[in-house]
């Protein structure tokens, strides 16, 4: 055992008093494998914490007739968690460097079982409509934990694997999206509809040992900084906001297309998917594929520009939100199933291409390296929080559609427009040869 990790695993709390990635010796001897060991700690807990924030997705499932919570309704339950995880991704990335990444994954894996335990007790016939709401908020707590996850990570590893680390760490966490779909048809198959609470129920255990992982083996770094200086000066710059509205685009639709997918399923083609179990069969799909492909839009980005991918990607979501909306006025389930899993497909490309764009714009808009990834490091955290909202307009837009037409056709012009929109503003800031930035 090394020195550093003799001290490592004597100190208590378990705080790391010596870290030098970018020193190859000290990487190769000692670093890698403690990075390593916190990477895997770290994905575990916020694919919990995914999985635990999108738990109300699968849980409007099974709310039937005999709960008299209509469509609209429905929709509020799953915009609410939405909105509160995105509003907490900020202050959880200030948090790993007040707390520590290793204690403050203690306490945000810990701050779960609130919305696990909450949700397994009160969710029967007869609770109130309100109770189900506060339950529904409270699970927005793990959609913080995206934030201080990357946050923390980003501090292990040396600049020349960021990249491959963040990617990995990410696509873990958005797998949980998927996964909570999988425990929800599991849950139906088997119980059946009337047991909401074990969906929750699974959770909980997890959540625990989420928890224990992080106290038992991660670790605390020094001389973590909130540069709040840097997030002063980022939310001045243009791009700040331009990045941050195609982020809107591309995460924002992962995650809303996550939460509203099962909801739309059963209210557009009721004849097809008379029961939750149905619907469910279906729902993980697209989470899932969006979660593996997000890397594949970061490597796209490395070979022929995060710019390029993006402006290529949004045009590719216009055309699959134009399939969705063919499908729905005819009413063909297969293209639809089709037109919306190429939505999720392309929104996973589009999230790896967005954060790509974000060093490279600083780098060329920036003479000193340590600048540009200062106010890159701020524009992720802007940028995460922001995005995140996206999930609360794809789901206002659902429900409103089906309030005025009694289906979803509204939302799906909506999001034709809004993609085209973000297309061309990459392209015009971007791509067009008077603007074009170098790299991006």
């Amino acid at each position: 055992m090394t020195t550093v990790e003799r001290r490592i695993s004597t100190t208590s709390p378990r705080r790391i008093t010596d870290w030098r990635p970018e020193d190859s010796a000290f990487w190769t001897e000692t670093g890698a494998r403690v990075a390593r060991r916190n990477l895997v700690l770290s994905i575990f807990s916020e694919h919990v914490g995914f999985s635990v924030w999108s738990l109300w997705s699968v849980l409007v499932l099974f709310l039937g007739p005999a709960y008299h919570i209509d469509p609209a309704g429905k929709f509020v339950l799953t915009t609410v968690p939405t909105a509160i995880g995105a509003a907490l991704r900020l202050p959880y990335t200030f948090a790993v460097a007040r707390f520590g990444g290793r204690d403050w994954t203690m306490i945000s894996a810990g701050l779960l079982l609130v919305p696990a335990v909450a949700a397994a007790v009160v969710i029967r016939l007869g609770v109130s409509y309100g109770t189900l709401l506060v339950v529904a908020a409270v699970a927005g707590v793990g959609g913080g934990n995206f934030a201080s996850s990357m946050a923390n990570i980003n501090a292990f590893y040396p600049q020349r694997l960021k990249g491959w680390a963040l990617g990995v760490n990410a696509g873990g966490g958005n797998l949980g999206v998927a996964v909570v779909q999988l425990v929800g048809l599991a849950v139906l198959a088997t119980a059946g509809a009337g047991h909401p609470r074990l969906v929750a129920g699974v959770y909980i255990p997890l959540v625990v040992l989420a928890a224990l992982g992080a106290a038992l083996w991660m670790d605390n770094l020094p001389g973590l900084r909130n540069d709040r200086r840097a997030m002063r000066d980022v939310s001045r710059d243009a791009h700040t906001w331009i990045v941050s509205l195609l982020y809107i685009g591309t995460f924002g639709s992962f995650i809303g297309f996550g939460f509203a997918f099962g909801q739309v399923l059963q209210v557009q083609f009721a004849a097809d998917f008379t029961t939750p179990v149905k619907a469910a069969y279906l729902t993980f799909l697209g989470p899932l594929l969006g979660s593996l492909v997000r890397p594949v839009g970061g490597r796209l980005a490395d070979r022929i520009g995060g710019a390029r991918v993006t402006f290529w990607n949004f045009t590719a979501m216009a055309l699959g939100a134009a399939v969705v909306l063919l499908a729905s006025a005819r009413g063909s389930l297969a293209l639809f199933i089709v037109g919306f899993v190429l939505l999720f497909v392309l929104s996973g490309v589009g999230n790896g291409s967005t954060y790509k764009m974000i060093p490279a714009i600083f780098r060329a808009k920036c003479a000193e390296e340590t600048e540009a990834r200062r106010l890159s490091g701020a524009l992720i955290g802007i940028a995460g929080a922001i995005g995140a909202f996206g999930g609360v307009l794809v789901n206002l837009a659902f429900r409103q559609s089906f309030l005025a037409y009694g289906s979803g056709t509204g939302a799906y012009v909506a999001f034709i427009g809004f993609y085209a929109l973000c297309a061309a503003v990459t392209w015009v800031v971007y791509l067009r040869r008077s603007a074009r930035t170098t790299g991006v």
